[in-house]
């Protein structure tokens, strides 16, 4: 990495820019016990695993049948519930961060979003927070590219898309791997944890706001 000024500021999206719930899509509509280990970090009816492969890029449609015959009918009912109410899930914008956004567009730093997240479903941050898609220039998706983070390709991607030069750029994930895939590209990535430790960290890096 070089010690160029930063110039630009990518960001994740769930667990960065939004709060995403499973529970709070699941929970009043199934049984207590079934949301619990649904969202739970060992969830034995792996729905994260078959949103993960929507995350890269296949359709609810196709993966719906491995649902079924993996965990049955009813199990399967829960995930095209959850996949339908997807904004449930997505309860709000994370304290500070449109804030930061703002102070960042504001200071002439540019601001993108970078997400692992599903072509079909993706539509529905921006419907539900337009003040997201109004301060971010430009927002690589998983799902329409059919990449994934952590792998590089994805990375090189929203550089060459965005124009920016990567010693220049900061990538903020709240995954550890994701933060590692930027590293390894030469932007400089930072395990997100909340606006203020953002804002300590960019100032770190010599970002004035």
């Amino acid at each position: 990495m070089t010690n160029a000024p930063i110039t630009d500021v990518i960001f994740d999206f769930c667990g960065v820019l939004l709060d995403w719930q499973t529970r709070a899509c699941l929970e009043g509509h199934f049984d207590q016990d079934l949301v619990d280990a649904i969202c739970a970090d060992d969830d034995p009816h792996g729905f994260f695993r078959y949103e993960d492969r929507m995350d890269a890029g296949e359709d609810f449609d196709a993966i719906y049948p491995d649902v079924v015959r993996e965990q049955g009918d009813g199990i399967a009912g829960v995930f095209r519930y959850y996949i339908g109410h997807y904004g449930d899930a997505l309860p709000r914008i994370l304290p500070g961060m449109v804030e930061l956004l703002a102070d960042l567009r504001a200071n002439g730093y540019g601001a993108w979003g970078l997400t692992n997240w599903s072509h079909e479903t993706f539509h529905i941050a921006f419907e539900k927070y337009p003040r997201l898609e109004e301060l971010l220039q430009g927002t690589v998706v998983s799902g329409v590219e059919k990449m994934h983070k952590p792998n590089a390709d994805i990375y090189e991607l929203a550089l060459s898309r965005f124009g920016l030069d990567t010693g220049r750029c900061v990538f903020f994930d709240d995954t550890a791997r994701n933060v590692v895939g930027a590293d390894e590209v030469g932007i400089h990535g930072v395990l997100f944890e909340n606006a203020l430790q953002a804002r300590e960290s960019l100032a770190a890096l010599g970002v004035r706001l």
